[in-house]
């Protein structure tokens, strides 16, 4: 019997794993499920006692060998520094392997060996990359075919909190990995705009004055940051036409002023570390402060209510100690965020994405925009695991029904993987409108 293995449960595995879980409930294939957590895997498999669970140490060469053995695919959603041991195993076991981070330049170094065996190796396979890729290129495949010709790409996407349950001053909760939240932007960003490469540094990223506009109109509170490499996707997406080319993350405007400050302030620094069973949250906070010469920094923020309120509402200035050894000033920011920024048990999350394309077509100018916007049920079932695991687990289903023939190392640009997925995800409530503008 064919058996597909999903290798961690955490915040976006739950669409991905409760998907699957029903799909083999009728005992066409085995699906399994390991994680370092046993509670956590039997708490997510309760409703579901014909899946296989198994903890696993991805970091434990022997057991990654054996949790793989037997498997036809593989789905990892552990961090993207793990993705590769899982690669290397895969590859020597012939199984194939899909994930949803940025293709890792340790998995690329597979690529001959995984198309010499005849696997399937999918990368960038979740939402913002993922179905990002796949909405985009279908949309640019159809203008092409009409014979269009693209001058202009912007793809918007935001992980957000429903209007419905913001109700903190960063208008933002947390509902994927929150170390990638807090490092985002790390390395700045380059794109094309109006036949210009744009390189934009790290300090300079959060600008607020970046409006939006979603279906047409201005979001008074929507704005966006570049994501850190939009001219690398020129080429996969097979633009050279295009004059501007841009993707970028929505967030909140007030939260993008509040980030700008706090990259300004250098909390999200890894360098410098605190001893946080002798130091209280806010005395690290000090020192950091005092460590990089912006005490006076700090003391001008006082004079702009809304980043007060901001900073207040995190409690970095907390007297409390975090107990847990030596940290950096970027994991006390973390976890403040965490524990200020939860998704409530009811609060629901919402994706917006967006791809803006102007083009030529007979001589005619056109924009046309295609947005999702999709809302989560709940602070487990969100929008974010259905858009980051869906994808995924219905790839996983066309590879083992033979409905995917690829081999290689791939992203969803391709018409097999796309226009399949699309269609299935459409039958899951993730619909695209398209717009002339």
């Amino acid at each position: 019997m064919k058996n597909i293995l999903l290798i961690g449960a955490g915040k976006s595995a739950t669409a991905c794993l409760e998907f699957l879980a029903k799909k083999s409930a009728d005992g066409s294939f085995t699906f399994t499920v390991a994680d370092a957590s046993m509670e956590l895997l039997r708490a997510k498999t309760k409703a579901y006692p014909h899946v296989n669970i198994e903890a696993l140490d991805a970091t434990n060469a022997e057991q990654r060998t054996n949790i793989i053995n037997g498997k036809n695919v593989v789905i990892s959603l552990l961090p993207p520094s793990l993705h590769s041991l899982i690669a290397v195993e895969c590859v020597a076991q012939q199984v194939n392997l899909l994930n949803a981070s940025y293709q890792d330049e340790k998995i690329i170094a597979l690529e001959d060996e995984i198309k010499e065996k005849g696997l399937l190796f999918i990368s960038e396979l979740g939402l913002d990359p993922g179905i990002d890729h796949m909405s985009a290129m279908k949309m640019i495949a159809t203008i092409k075919n009409e014979g269009g010709v693209i001058h202009s790409f912007v793809s918007h996407c935001g992980g957000l909190i429903a209007p419905e349950d913001d109700d903190n001053p960063w208008h933002y909760k947390i509902s994927w990995n929150p170390r990638n939240i807090v490092l985002a932007g790390k390395a700045g960003a380059k794109y094309l705009q109006n036949g210009k490469e744009i390189d934009v540094a790290y300090e300079e990223l959060f600008n607020a004055t970046n409006q939006v506009k979603i279906n047409g109109s201005v979001n008074d509170a929507l704005g966006f940051y570049p994501n850190r490499d939009s001219l690398s996707y020129i080429d996969l997406y097979n633009l050279k036409s295009a004059t501007t080319f841009m993707r970028t993350t929505l967030r909140h405007l007030d939260f993008l002023t509040g980030w700008s400050e706090v990259v300004a302030l250098q909390l999200t620094n890894e360098d410098s570390v605190y001893g946080s069973n002798l130091q209280s949250i806010g005395a690290i906070l000090n020192q950091h402060l005092k460590d990089k010469n912006l005490l006076g920094s700090w003391n001008e923020l006082k004079e702009k209510k809304q980043i007060v309120k901001q900073i207040d509402f995190l409690e970095l200035e907390d007297e409390r100690k975090l107990n847990k050894g030596m940290v950096s000033i970027c994991d006390i920011l973390q976890h403040c965020m965490e524990e200020k920024l939860v998704l409530q048990p009811t609060d629901k999350d919402m994706i917006i994405m967006q791809h803006d394309i102007d083009y030529t077509v007979n001589a005619e100018r056109k924009s046309l925009s295609s947005t999702l916007i999709l809302k989560g049920d709940d602070a487990v079932h969100t929008a974010m695991a259905k858009t980051v695991g869906l994808p995924l687990a219905i790839t996983a289903l066309l590879i083992l029904e033979n409905k995917i023939a690829l081999t290689g190392l791939h992203i969803p640009i391709v018409p097999e993987i796309y226009e399949q997925v699309l269609a299935a995800l459409e039958e899951e409530g993730i619909v695209f409108e398209e717009k002339f503008l």
